[in-house]
């Protein structure tokens, strides 16, 4: 059976993992007949958000930990991942990636990666194994492949805009469609950054997941 490591960043579009996008994708690695393994840095939030008003809480939360409620429980710190033990990698998006993995949202193109979880990902793409990004977090493949190598968020002009001023080519994209590049044996899609609806979302998730493990 394919092994798919799944690199998740907290719980909840707003300050972690995009919920729908997380299980939308596990559910589809195992209607591949691959099975799935999640990891996430042992850090804490950027910030915590009640996602019923939008506002910050005056509290801390644990990326780790948050994200376990994704994965029942069946986690792993990202210090722990090496592509030896893994046929792919896929990182759902959600804000996390840009505020937890990454400092995306606070600075744009200048911004700095998680040092376990940019080590893990550059493993991935060393090896020559296929990995997936999906929503925000295809902003961090121009930061762990090299200069030129193709990806999307769909259309968002300031985003593609950062992603072109960090090394990469952004190829808008809908949302129901994925871009890869296979060179660099990598793929991304819109997901949340275009759908409308879960449906919607897993339009591009699915097809996305579907190359990926036929990529192994």
């Amino acid at each position: 059976m394919k092994k798919v490591a799944v690199i998740l960043s907290g719980s909840g579009v707003f300050d972690g993992s995009e919920i729908h996008e997380a299980v939308l994708a596990l559910h589809a690695i195992e209607k591949e007949g691959a099975s799935w393994h999640c990891f996430a840095p042992d850090i804490d939030q950027l910030h915590v958000i009640n996602h019923k008003t939008g506002e910050e809480m005056d509290e801390k939360r644990n990326v780790l930990v948050e994200a376990a409620r994704i994965a029942r429980g069946n986690i792993e710190d990202v210090e722990k991942l090496h592509a030896d033990d893994f046929d792919a990698l896929l990182l759902p998006g959600g804000f996390g990636a840009a505020k937890n993995l990454t400092d995306f949202a606070v600075k744009g193109a200048e911004c700095s990666i998680n040092t376990h979880v940019a080590r893990a990902c550059r493993d991935f793409a060393n090896a020559k194994k296929p990995a997936g990004y999906l929503c925000i977090s295809p902003v961090i493949i121009p930061m762990i492949y090299e200069n030129g190598v193709k990806g999307t968020i769909g259309n968002d002009a300031a985003t593609s805009a950062a992603f072109d001023a960090m090394g990469g080519v952004h190829t808008d994209c809908s949302v129901n469609s994925i871009v890869y590049d296979e060179e660099h044996k990598v793929l991304s899609t819109p997901a949340y950054m275009l759908a409308g609806s879960i449906s919607e979302a897993a339009s591009g998730i699915e097809k996305l997941v579907s190359k990926l493990i036929s990529l192994t």
